[in-house]
């Protein structure tokens, strides 16, 4: 709670001592919140549920309408979310989420009008508190908590795309107390756990204009300065359009709607949300999301038994981590502890083996500047070989730039080596190694005068 009040703090003193280019601004500018969350870059994501211990490969279209038959089948004896969230800080993440219900429709915390809940379980004679556990933990670790809400999908309350199936009385009734349930629950993770980074509706959060739970209001008032994710009238991040941890270049942090979820396809795929709009007047960044256990045809973001060859490799995740994070956009990594309480010891050292290896190429940069203006010059060692640069703008003040171009001095002439349009939050250009003697980067266009934080050659 410190934490996040210093940084709003921070951001209102540097904003007021900065207002005179605060105002010459032309673009849209982001909350405390979002920038938190892109100043984060890694998060990581933890998917609980019964169906951990069923012993059954995941599948999605049916464990939407398949009530599970005994959720005393959830019996994690050896539970430790220290270990959960300390495997989360070994791979750099800032943020942390947990699924408090997912499509089951199971709450893994002490939920006074959820029934299906760890209320009703033999598990530590009902009193455990997977959420509460979660949180401390974050805590104690350094670590921004989120919590993630399931709402659209209930299995055991046969909900299905926010609605009760059937028809007349009975389902009007039904949906009446299933709205007034998923309020109720809201209400209850948004109060009682103190300040929370972000709050996820996995798959959007219906209103009451279509026939759900009034959320959005609840989270504003116990929430006001977390991330809301999402529904048909508010986004404060989109979804990057795939689950392959990865955006494309250009990625814009800036949208033409409050929520990309009303209109978030066209006929090439996703378009509107992988890329975001120059010109948007909304600032919504984008997020990049994708299970560890993904590799080669697997997606798995609960955890399965027999599963460990599908980690991704050391390799993927950096591939991710600068088509992601150097795409202006946050990387999601799901992690899956397993029937035990744990994340299983193979995901927890791939976890700190990613962080590490991000640590030793971007940490120590061989030279860095900033400033602002069209031109930045950046003068190195003679024959310094280079085969990283970073770009970033200062995103308090919004994303200005619109194109630029990046030259090298190499031989004593200045030779571009790379064009671009995006730079926002970051930018990693990985380049085949070079010689140069200095950088010089030149902006094109931009709206506003470009406010440049960082150049970094690595």
């Amino acid at each position: 709670m410190k934490i996040r009040l210093l940084l709003g703090l921070m951001y209102c003193i540097i904003f007021s001592v900065s207002a005179q280019e605060v105002s010459e601004s032309t673009v849209p500018l982001p909350t405390p919140a979002q920038l938190a969350w892109q100043n984060a870059e890694l998060v990581a994501v933890f998917h609980y549920d019964l169906h951990v211990f069923d012993g059954k490969k995941y599948v999605q279209r049916e464990n939407r309408i398949t009530p599970v038959a005994d959720y005393n089948i959830f019996n994690p004896e050896q539970l430790d979310t220290d270990q959960w969230v300390k495997s989360a800080k070994d791979m750099g993440a800032k943020i942390a989420i947990l699924t408090a219900t997912h499509e089951t429709g199971f709450a893994i915390y002490q939920s006074d009008v959820n029934p299906y809940s760890l209320k009703a379980l033999k598990w530590r004679d009902g009193k455990g508190d997977i959420v509460g556990d979660f949180v401390e933990s974050c805590r104690k670790y350094g670590i921004e908590p989120g919590i993630y809400i399931g709402i659209r999908w209930n299995s055991f309350y046969g909900i299905h795309d926010f609605k009760v199936q059937g028809e007349g009385g009975f389902s009007k009734n039904r949906q009446e107390h299933y709205n007034r349930m998923c309020e109720g629950m809201v209400e209850e993770l948004t109060s009682k756990y103190g300040d929370l980074a972000i709050i996820w509706f996995d798959g959007g959060a219906h209103g009451p204009k279509q026939g759900g739970p009034d959320v959005q209001g609840i989270v504003e008032r116990n929430q006001p300065n977390a991330i809301f994710y999402h529904n048909l009238e508010r986004a404060d991040i989109r979804w990057g359009g795939s689950e392959s941890g990865t955006v494309p270049y250009p990625c814009w942090g800036t949208y033409h709607a409050p929520s990309w979820f009303a209109n978030r396809g066209d006929s090439i795929g996703f378009r509107p949300i992988k890329y975001g709009d120059p010109d948007g007047d909304y600032y919504m960044p984008a997020m990049s999301d994708a299970p560890l256990r993904g590799y080669e045809g697997r997606h798995e973001w609960f955890w399965e038994p027999g599963d460990e060859d599908h980690i991704f490799p050391l390799e993927n995740l950096m591939n991710m981590y600068e088509n992601s994070v150097g795409h202006n956009s946050t990387l999601i990594l799901g992690i899956t502890p397993d029937d035990n309480g744990l994340v299983p010891v193979k995901d927890a050292n791939r976890m700190k083996e990613f962080g590490d290896e991000v640590k030793r190429i971007y940490a120590s940069p061989i030279a860095e500047t900033s400033g602002t203006g069209k031109k930045l010059m950046l003068k190195l060692e003679t024959g310094e070989v280079i085969n990283h640069v970073v770009l970033q703008e200062d995103i308090r003040f919004g994303e200005r730039i619109r194109a630029f171009v990046l030259e090298g001095k190499v031989n004593g002439k200045w030779k571009e080596i790379y064009t671009g349009s995006s730079i926002g939050h970051k930018h990693i250009i990985v380049l085949e190694e070079m010689e140069v003697d200095g950088l010089r980067l030149m902006i094109k266009e931009s709206k506003g005068e470009p406010i440049i934080q960082a150049l970094s050659v690595y």
